[in-house]
């Protein structure tokens, strides 16, 4: 018995499965990368900084709306309101450009279309902006209207070239390829829609 007993043992000593071993995440080219854990503070605070600044740049932009349609008295006086009958691109296009594109502005200064146009953008892009949503597309509407006002004015007063509007518009760009709207706004909700599936870029 005793001797059967010891040739248990020695057989099974021998086939004792092996004891599983962790290893280390390696990226592509096999160099060890860190596995992946909870958000960092540092994580957590970026991503609050970035969607302050999306609000904030959502309420320069709906303000702007705001003032020029309804004549609040910041900026534009009651009486130049565009529910009033004033033009929101008459006068700064008219009076405040320069450089070489002046020529083309004071042609459009004024007209129907510019006007819709101007304050369709400024309350689409500042909505957006402030709830998160359709940042993508905020950026670019965004961006493309800060380079034109950038070129209002050329050369900037206080640059020989750079100004607030590219760094604005150069901001928007951070906030869409970051997916600023999802912390602080509707940006994961928005995403699920089935149409924004269907069509990322709506994102």
């Amino acid at each position: 018995m005793e001797t059967m007993t010891a040739t248990i043992e020695r057989t099974t000593a021998g086939t004792t499965a092996p004891t599983a071993r962790t290893e280390t995440p390696r990226d592509t080219a096999g160099t060890p990368t860190p596995a992946a854990g909870p958000e960092t503070r540092r994580g957590r605070a970026t991503r609050y900084v970035l969607a302050g600044v999306r609000i904030a740049l959502g309420w320069t932009f709906l303000w702007a709306f705001l003032d020029k349609a309804f004549g609040l008295g910041h900026e534009t006086a009651a009486k130049n309101a565009w529910i009033n009958g004033g033009s929101p691109t008459k006068g700064f296009l008219a009076f405040g450009t320069a450089g070489p594109f002046e020529g083309l502005y004071h042609g459009i200064a004024g007209a129907a279309w510019a006007d819709w146009l101007f304050m369709t953008g400024l309350a689409g892009i500042g909505a957006a902006l402030l709830l998160g949503v359709g940042t993508r597309i905020a950026a670019v509407a965004g961006g493309l209207l800060l380079v034109m006002m950038w070129t209002a004015v050329l050369p900037p007063a206080n640059n020989p070239f750079m100004d607030d509007h590219l760094v604005y518009a150069a901001v928007l760009a951070v906030l869409a390829l970051t997916d600023a709207g999802e912390t602080l706004g509707l940006g994961r909700a928005w995403k699920r829609l089935p149409i924004v599936r269907r069509f990322p870029w709506l994102r």
